[in-house]
């Protein structure tokens, strides 16, 4: 059995993904930025020859890239944000390598991600975030899919996942603004500065999706992510009816979380 543990930012995917590694020993908890055989979340995907390019030009931290660099055929995936590193400007540059953020084209996007889930092969494996979030949060903010069209990408996901075990655990928050409210203060300076929730807007503010609309702010944000959480639901319940588990954000039990 492979879990995918899905949800708002702020539901409490990284502390459920926690507890089912700790149920279930033998699976292999993979979390955000961290290696995994189908999501590419805050890594960067290049090809051989800037790969090449990267180590060279970044040698001091060479042996820090090679541990975090995984090849796979002509491609190689660095887990960047697991360097740690002061060298300018570092972070920035391996970000543009990003697949997410409308920094691939959509078809080619597609074809990615479905490519990966392809050739899928390990199991007892808990994913976090890699189904829906980075998926869902680009084609609608970046490439302005339409929730049918979204929709119909899943279908063919759910296509190639045909005969894998897996389940999709999905947190549904009741209230997500006070969730918002907590991830703001989890994510601030010893002085109480936020600081993830000013990029979260600006990431917001400044999408194709925002701008084509004319709208910005804390409230469209937020209705975006009430449109979003719905969007997800519903393709569970439309693509995956037989593979997904809600539950209560924060307020579920041990006996829910037992599915082998």
């Amino acid at each position: 059995m492979n879990f995918f543990v899905e949800g708002l930012q702020g539901s409490g995917k990284s502390t459920l993904v926690g507890r089912l590694a700790g149920m279930y020993p033998d699976h292999t908890a993979v979390r955000e930025g961290e290696y995994s055989p189908v999501e590419l979340a805050w890594c960067a995907y290049v090809s051989t020859s800037k790969y090449n390019e990267i180590i060279e030009k970044y040698k001091d931290i060479r042996t820090q890239l090679m541990e975090k660099s995984y090849t796979e055929g002509d491609r190689t995936v660095i887990c960047y944000t697991k360097i740690k590193t002061d060298i300018p400007g570092f972070y920035s540059d391996l970000e543009q390598y990003e697949i997410y953020n409308g920094r691939m084209p959509l078809e080619t996007l597609k074809k990615t991600v479905l490519d990966r889930f392809a050739k899928w092969d390990s199991d007892n494996m808990i994913f976090e975030c890699s189904l829906f979030q980075n998926i869902v949060e680009d084609m609608m903010l970046f490439h302005c899919m339409s929730d049918q069209e979204i929709t119909g990408f899943y279908k063919e996901l759910a296509g190639i996942l045909k005969g894998k075990d897996y389940r999709i655990m999905y947190l549904e928050a009741d209230d997500i603004s006070s969730n918002m409210d907590i991830i703001r203060k989890e994510r601030s300076d010893g002085q109480g500065n936020e600081l993830w929730f000013p990029l979260m807007c600006g990431y917001f503010d400044s999408s194709p999706y925002a701008k084509s609309r004319g709208i910005s702010g804390e409230t469209e944000l937020l209705r975006h992510l009430a449109h979003r959480q719905e969007l997800e639901l519903r393709i569970c319940r439309e693509v995956f009816p037989d593979r997904f588990s809600i539950l209560r954000s924060k307020g579920y039990w041990e006996r829910d979380l037992m599915i082998l």
